[in-house]
């Protein structure tokens, strides 16, 4: 894929909204002409969504239902996945984790015990914590007792599903985890679990008819008018001749022949360095310092990576250029580089992402929950019965919408020292959705949790390690699901994604036609598809880690009105000359919010040069006792496949701490 670099591709709360200070400004408009409260559709259903729209004009086809579907679409009082509005990290799944970490719960916690003893307690409901009970029972067996918390309403953490019928056809999305991919091959232990749950990665072909679906749609620019005078979508990037694509973009023409340069031209920008040299260099300047003092870009050029984020989110000014340019980014393509051997992994992507691949685990963990998820055929259409998660008979049960705020050791002290002989060694207090707090009891614990908030949740730690485990600061994104009954505008325009520099949403992707089982995808621009819109807010200029953490402000701070009006404020400006009208169009949204996102990486221009074991995730993840750490942040990337790494690790470590290795 070639530059600008879709900030989309996985490398990889509430008030009036806050902007951060950036010479970046975010795209900001009124509304288009018509929009009105009527149209607020926050909170609310997508089959309620459709039933306040469904007096409006509706000139899209109606679509068959799918094969397998639903005969009635679920109730999303008792289906999380139905739910739209504000999703993600919405209200009420944090907010008692920012006591905790503001200190409003130092020192002893009280609850009320419910007298439940488990053999394992997972705090995390997400690949990694489902991923690690399902190793304890493979090494213990399936009578052991096991309880899984997590604060959000569903399970998966990240990879969480969005769920919309119309017109009596299924439509699923993904909320946040979208692919099973990696930069690097799958661990045996990661491939055999996929193999286990009945997944072949290597199976695209047979399910993807996206190229058929949408052929002839490729990619776009989009230019707003208030950052380069004028409302134009440029399309066919990477496609139509460099000269030709540039001479339609708003810019001077001494701006044109820098951007054409660039892209076209296979030229050595540091000459008389070795290929090794070379690497070692770009690694050592940012991607903004590379086009500007190398390249010779001038400003009003460089405006054309406004927004664009490369691997982890990094940006313009915070991604080394070695960063870019293994992202394919433009201006590489005459340089020899030494570069480290990277072989890709498969790249499969459930049409509802990685969701599928919590659900497949939850089936195997709580199988009266979802018995239908048997395999990779089976699990999209699958239903999950929310009920039935956390009932007294289950051996593994998972209780939603509880978030724990203290782990401690009962006997110990702050050593971590615990007899191998006590079996009640942990104290795991949570809190309920009525805001009392409850206790459990178990031999050992699973930390598959963000990192950040282990130092305030196990206050027994080590004062280095503690630090370790804050070091790192999560990538904030934001992926808004937005269903449209028909892609024709799509279609008229050409354009599969769109790229928008100094966009609120820096990428439109229109959603992969997958299908699978009994779940049919779509088969033409003439049924529903789902668009997806990337929102990453930082603030350039600061420190990497420092404008992850103006992002996570921003992105809290924005109510979902907001949100929905720059979703229909943006896909008209973009759209609206193939014919798309916001009020006709656009069924559902759902804004997944992330504002601690992907797991926080390492790059040759913020991290200090340290050996691996000196790194801070190895520091923080360290066990302790009968506490361990599973997550992929403490791997230090953001991928399932490191997630699902790090939940065996952790096992691994607890079973030793218990004398069962």
């Amino acid at each position: 894929m070639t530059a600008p670099v879709d900030p989309a591709a996985p490398q990889s709360d509430q008030s009036q909204s806050v902007r951060p200070q950036s010479d970046q400004p975010q795209f900001v408009r009124h509304l288009p002409a018509g929009i009105a409260r009527r149209d607020f559709l926050g909170g609310v259903s997508a089959g309620t969504v459709l039933g306040l729209i469904g007096t409006q004009p509706a000139h899209a086809a109606t679509a068959a239902p799918a094969a397998g579907a639903a005969a009635t679409a679920p109730d999303p009082a008792v289906y999380p996945p139905a739910r739209s509005g504000l999703r993600g990290q919405y209200p009420g799944s944090f907010e008692v984790a920012h006591a905790v970490r503001d200190g409003d719960l130092a020192g002893p916690v009280s609850a009320v015990d419910t007298g439940e003893h488990y053999d394992l307690v997972v705090v995390g409901g997400g690949i990694s914590g489902l991923s690690a009970a399902h190793f304890w029972r493979r090494a213990l067996g399936e009578g052991q007792r096991i309880l899984i918390l997590d604060n959000h309403d569903d399970f998966g953490g990240h990879a969480k599903r969005n769920e919309f019928h119309i017109d009596g056809r299924m439509v699923v999305s993904y909320g946040g985890t979208m692919s099973i991919e990696t930069p690097f091959p799958y661990s045996y232990v990661a491939k055999g679990l996929l193999t286990e749950l009945g997944i072949d990665s290597s199976a695209s072909a047979k399910y993807d008819r996206s190229d058929t679906v949408f052929a002839g749609m490729g990619r776009g620019i989009f230019f707003d008018k208030a950052h380069f005078g004028v409302d134009r979508l440029v399309t066919g990037y990477g496609k139509r001749p460099w000269a030709e694509f540039f001479a339609d973009a708003p810019f001077t023409p001494a701006a044109r022949a820098d951007l054409v340069r660039l892209h076209a031209e296979k030229r050595d920008w540091l000459p008389g360095l070795s290929p090794l040299a070379r690497a070692d260099a770009l690694k050592r300047m940012s991607y903004k310092d590379f086009l500007v003092k190398h390249v010779g870009l001038g400003e009003e050029a460089l405006r054309f990576f406004a927004g664009q984020g490369y691997r982890n989110n990094m940006r313009l000014d915070t991604a080394p250029a070695w960063v870019a340019m293994r992202s394919r980014a433009p201006g590489f393509a005459g340089m020899e580089i030494a570069e480290a051997i990277e072989a890709e992994s498969d790249n499969f992507h459930f049409p509802d992402g990685n969701a599928s691949v919590a659900r497949l685990l939850v089936n195997r963990l709580v199988p009266q929950a979802i018995p239908d998820a048997r395999d990779m055929d089976s699990v999209v259409s699958a239903r999950a019965d929310y009920a039935r998660l956390d009932l007294p008979a289950n051996p593994v049960r998972i209780r939603l919408s509880s978030i724990v705020v203290r782990v401690e050791h009962l006997e110990g002290g702050t050593t971590g020292a615990v007899p191998t002989t006590l079996e009640k060694a942990v104290r795991v207090v949570y809190a309920r959705p009525d805001g009392s707090r409850a206790s459990v009891t178990a031999a050992g614990a699973v930390l598959a949790c963000f990192n950040n908030i282990i130092p305030f949740m196990v206050p027994e730690l080590p004062a280095p390690q503690r630090d370790a485990l804050r070091y790192a600061s999560k990538v904030p994104m934001q992926y808004t699901s937005v269903l449209l009954r028909n892609g024709h505008a799509l279609k008229a325009l050409g354009v599969r994604s769109i790229s928008a520099p100094f966009g609120y949403h820096t990428t439109m992707l229109v959603e992969q036609a997958v299908s699978m089982g009994s779940y049919a995808g779509p088969a033409s621009v003439d049924d529903p598809v789902v668009v997806k819109l990337i929102r990453n807010p930082n603030a350039p200029g600061l420190p990497r880690r420092d404008q992850n953490r103006a992002g996570r402000a921003d992105m809290q701070s924005t109510p979902f009105d907001v949100s929905e009006r720059e979703v229909r404020a943006q896909l008209q400006a973009m759209l609206g000359a193939g014919g798309f009208d916001h009020h006709r169009d656009i069924a559902a949204i759902t804004v997944n919010r992330w504002p601690h996102g992907y797991a926080y990486t390492y790059d040759t221009l913020g991290d200090p040069d340290l050996p691996e074991r000196e790194r801070p995730h190895v520091i923080g993840r360290q066990p302790w006792g009968r506490i361990t750490i599973a997550n992929a942040d403490s791997a230090a990337q953001a991928f399932t496949n490191a997630a699902i790494d790090m939940a065996h690790r952790a096992v691994g470590e607890l079973l030793i701490a218990r004398g069962l290795t």
